[in-house]
């Protein structure tokens, strides 16, 4: 791949080491008395979205001063620096909140914009997921130790397990079309967040399509799907960048991926 740095290893271990603190910190008040915040977008928030960010952001600072990052809780800095780190420190509060497992810690690493690192931490199931440029995906857990993470070869839509965290985070408009969507594949589930991008991943599902996702919620997956053979992109199939409107389509194979925005982009135009 061109204009990647000479050695990402550094920087792949501290993401991973970032994502574990993260976890590590929110585990702390998950299941716990804590207060629920909303956001002027609606979305909750709590004490542990903020302590975790709060600390990786400290950690970032003093290792790299000279990077940008880009959190969910406390905004951006720098974000036109050559490297770029982006935090989402729960990704899926909504579920962190109602007591379910399936939340992360989201760390990337942007070089001249583009993700080059990406780590996920599921803290209560004990795995992670971490992908770097040109160096493939690995997935840990207690259970298999570290081992390579390797999408399926699904190549059909009427064959595929599909994903979505919630039907109510589409447009109106799109709404229909994502329902056909799910019609049209094997099996359609709901729920999951940033946990069902390291289930397509691992090659466990096949098909994640999702819409108004932030930067934060993203850019650490691209690696991870990318890197386990996988493609994700836009609904215009224009690569993920801190630019991308939040429209995502992430498949196993290129066949599956051609299909999946295919049915997207025809239904939109009708």
């Amino acid at each position: 791949m061109p204009n990647l740095p000479d050695d990402l290893t550094p920087f792949t271990d501290f993401a991973a080491a970032l994502a574990q603190r993260g976890g590590e910190i929110a585990q702390q008040w998950f299941r716990a008395d804590f207060t629920i915040d909303v956001k002027t977008d609606c979305s909750p928030v709590t004490i542990a979205d903020r302590s975790v960010e709060a600390e990786l952001r400290e950690r970032i600072l003093s290792a790299y001063p000279h990077h940008g990052i880009l959190g969910e809780e406390y905004g951006q800095k720098a974000v036109d620096a050559e490297y770029v780190w982006v935090i989402d420190p729960i990704d899926g509060t909504r579920s962190f909140i109602t007591g379910s497992p399936l939340w992360g810690t989201l760390v990337a690493l942007l070089h001249k914009g583009r993700p080059v690192v990406g780590a996920v931490e599921i803290p209560v199931l004990q795995e992670r997921w971490i992908g770097t440029a040109a160096q493939g995906c690995r997935a840990g857990s207690p259970q298999k130790g570290t081992v390579t993470s390797r999408v399926s070869h699904c190549t059909e839509l009427a064959a595929a397990q599909f994903y979505t965290t919630s039907i109510r985070y589409f447009d109106e408009q799109d709404k229909p079309t994502i329902n056909q969507l799910a019609d049209t594949t094997a099996n359609a589930l709901f729920g999951g967040d940033c946990y069902i991008y390291c289930l397509l991943a691992s090659g466990y599902i096949d098909l994640v399509v999702e819409s108004q996702l932030k930067p934060y919620d993203y850019l650490a997956l691209v690696p991870i799907i990318e890197e386990a053979g996988g493609v994700i992109t836009d609904w215009e199939g224009k690569p993920m960048s801190l630019q991308s409107d939040g429209n995502l389509i992430a498949a196993a194979t290129h066949e599956l991926h051609a299909q999946a925005l295919h049915f997207i982009r025809n239904r939109k135009c009708k």
